[in-house]
């Protein structure tokens, strides 16, 4: 990557890398091993695994600081909404990575910069090349620099719908919800799923969203608002 674009990219981050390796392996994506022509011999892979645990450390003690009486429920909630995949891939966007990132000609033509789950995988491990390459404090900079705000404006459930309805047909001695796909649409870089919860002696409720996990919350959503059991602030 030419020395221009990385000055761009890292002014976005907020951070100069001192070894620019440590980006430049943060921005392959898997596909161009094959690539005989980009000759990468290591992806984002390992940096992802290590920008997941440091972006979950992260996140966790923000939290802890910036609401010091929640519960370990609400906590946990919080959490989830923002170390998930859609936020991470949000926070790319944000930071505009997805034109640096390095591509096979396959991906590439399949649309792979505006993938949700190559956005967030990206994400992740450019928190762990700048932990590599700065430390724990760097990295902070950059996950209270795009998280902070997310985290004070975020307006989900404090409580999991799934879990909820877990819980509720649990108190009434029903079996499990069982959740099914009923139809996926959409590209492939902008996806659209349509779930099916299943409870005996309940009428069945569907759900829809950008990914599966998403649109079975919907769906247990949407039963438990039918039943009385959610109100409509909790959405």
């Amino acid at each position: 990557m030419k020395r221009m674009e990385v000055g761009k990219l890292e002014q976005h981050l907020g951070y100069k890398f001192k070894d620019g390796s440590q980006l430049d392996k943060a921005l392959c994506h898997t596909s161009t091993v094959a690539s005989p022509r980009l000759q990468v011999e290591e992806t984002y892979q390992r940096h992802e695994f290590l920008g997941d645990r440091v972006l979950a450390v992260l996140v966790a003690d923000m939290l802890l600081r910036a609401f010091p009486k929640a519960d370990e429920g609400e906590l946990a909630r919080r959490f989830n909404g923002l170390v998930r995949n859609e936020t991470c891939a949000d926070v790319a966007r944000e930071i505009g990575v997805g034109p640096f990132i390095r591509l096979g000609e396959g991906e590439a033509q399949a649309g792979g910069r505006k993938k949700e789950a190559i956005l967030g995988d990206v994400c992740e491990a450019i928190i762990g090349a700048i932990y590599i390459d700065g430390g724990l404090d760097e990295a902070r900079k950059l996950v209270t620099r795009y998280w902070e705000r997310r985290m004070l404006e975020w307006s989900g459930p404090l409580r999991d719908a799934k879990t909820t309805l877990q819980e509720w047909v649990q108190g009434n001695k029903l079996p499990p919800p069982v959740y099914s796909l009923v139809e996926r649409t959409g590209p492939d870089h902008e996806p659209q799923f349509t779930l099916k919860v299943l409870v005996p002696t309940l009428e069945p409720a569907i759900g829809k969203g950008p990914s599966k996990r998403i649109a079975e919350q919907d769906a247990a959503r949407t039963m438990l608002i039918r039943e009385g059991q959610w109100s409509g602030d909790q959405s």
